[in-house]
C-alpha cells in the first residue's frame, strides 16, 4: 500500500488506544486518509478526545496478549467489511492490529502496518505476527533494524527539539502514571517522594496505583482531558511512565517531560519495551529519561529548564 497524500482514499483505520492511537492520529494525514475513513478503537476519554468528529466504531478493550478478545475484535472488523469498502487499511497496533489487517486484507483491502515507534530494537509480538502472514506489508519507524521485509517509515518523534527556558527555584509538579489496566507503578510514586520537590501543589494522577495515602496535593485516578491538558500546561515539570500516547501528549503541548520507565521485572507492565522509547527519547534530547531509582530531584530541575518545540505537526512519509 503506498498512499499519496495528493489524493485522499478512505482508509480503515485501527489502533489500540495509548501510543498506538496518538500516533496513527498523527499519521492519518499523510496517509491521505479522508474525511470518509473509519476509525476502529477502543472507547476512552483519549479517543473520544482525539477522534472528535472523526467517524470510528468502538470495540471491546483488548488486554496485552488478549487472544480471545482478539477474535472478538476481529468479528467486529469482519462484520464492517462486509458492508463498507476501503482504498486501505493502516494499523500502529497492537492486538487490535492483528484482529483487523488480516481480515482487511482477506477482504482484497491493501494493508499497511507501521510498528510503534517504542520498537526500537526490533518489532512486537504484534509486528512478527503480522509480518510471518505475509497478507500485510509492514514498516518500521527506525532504519537501524529495517530490512526488505520491514520497510522504513518516518518516525513520528523527529520534528520535535527542546528549547531552554527559565527554570522556578521550586517546581511545581503533575505526576502521571498512565492507566494500563491491571499494572500498577509505586516506584514512580516513591521516587517522586524521596526527590523532596512534592508538595501541596503536586498534582497526581495514578491510574491503576491505588490506595496511596501518604501523598500531598490533588490526587485523582483517572482524570478527564481537559483536567490532565490543564495540570501538564500548568506544571513546571511532568513527570510520567514512558507510554508513547502520553509521551507525545505532552510533546505536542510543548512540554519536555521527565519519562520514567515501568519495568516487567518489577510487575509494571508486559514487558520491557519502554525502556526503548526512553532511549529513544533520550538520544533525541525530547525528554529526561530514567529508571524509577535514578530519579532525583537534579533530574526534574534539568526539565523545568527545558521546553519543546513542536516544529512540523505532521511528517510526510518519504516512501511513495
Amino acid at each position: 500500500m503506498n498512499p499519496s497524500p495528493s489524493r485522499q482514499r478512505k482508509l480503515l483505520l485501527v489502533a489500540s488506544t495509548g501510543g498506538h492511537l496518538a500516533q496513527l492520529v498523527r499519521l492519518a494525514p499523510g496517509l491521505g486518509a479522508s474525511p470518509s475513513s473509519l476509525w476502529v478503537t477502543f472507547d476512552s476519554m483519549q479517543s473520544r478526545s482525539l477522534l472528535a468528529g472523526q467517524r470510528r466504531i468502538h470495540v471491546p478493550y483488548v488486554r496485552p496478549r488478549d487472544y480471545l478478545g482478539m477474535m472478538r475484535a476481529a468479528g467486529i472488523v469482519r462484520r464492517v467489511l462486509k458492508h463498507e469498502t476501503f482504498e486501505g487499511a493502516v494499523s500502529t497496533g497492537a492486538g487490535l492490529a492483528v484482529a483487523a489487517l488480516p481480515q482487511a486484507a482477506i477482504s482484497g483491502v491493501p494493508s499497511l502496518y507501521i510498528e510503534s515507534v517504542s520498537r526500537v530494537e526490533g518489532p512486537s509480538l504484534s509486528g512478527r505476527m503480522l509480518a510471518a502472514s505475509h497478507l500485510v506489508s509492514v514498516r518500521t519507524q527506525h532504519p537501524a533494524w529495517a530490512t526488505n521485509r520491514w520497510q522504513t517509515h518516518p518516525s513520528v518523534l523527529s520534528t520535535y527539539h527542546s528549547l531552554i527556558r527559565p527554570a522556578p527555584e521550586r517546581p511545581r509538579l503533575f505526576v502521571t502514571l498512565g492507566t494500563i489496566e491491571g499494572y500498577r507503578f509505586d516506584s514512580l510514586v516513591d521516587a517522586v517522594l524521596a526527590t523532596g520537590l512534592a508538595d501541596e501543589h503536586t498534582v497526581w494522577q495514578l491510574g491503576f496505583t491505588t490506595d496511596r495515602t501518604d501523598l500531598l496535593g490533588q490526587v485523582h485516578q483517572m482524570m478527564p482531558s481537559a483536567q490532565f491538558i490543564d495540570a501538564a500546561l500548568n506544571a513546571d515539570v511532568v513527570i510520567t511512565h514512558a507510554g508513547v500516547g502520553t509521551f507525545m501528549g505532552l510533546l505536542e503541548m510543548g512540554i519536555f517531560p521527565v519519562i520514567v520507565t515501568r519495568r516487567k521485572h518489577r510487575s509494571e507492565h508486559v514487558d520491557d519495551h519502554q525502556m526503548q522509547i526512553a532511549e529513544l527519547a533520550e538520544y533525541l534530547g525530547v525528554a529526561r529519561a530514567v529508571d524509577a531509582p535514578d530519579l532525583t530531584a537534579d533530574v526534574i530541575r534539568f526539565a523545568a529548564g527545558r521546553a519543546i518545540d513542536t516544529g512540523v505537526r505532521i511528517p510526510l512519509p518519504s516512501e511513495r
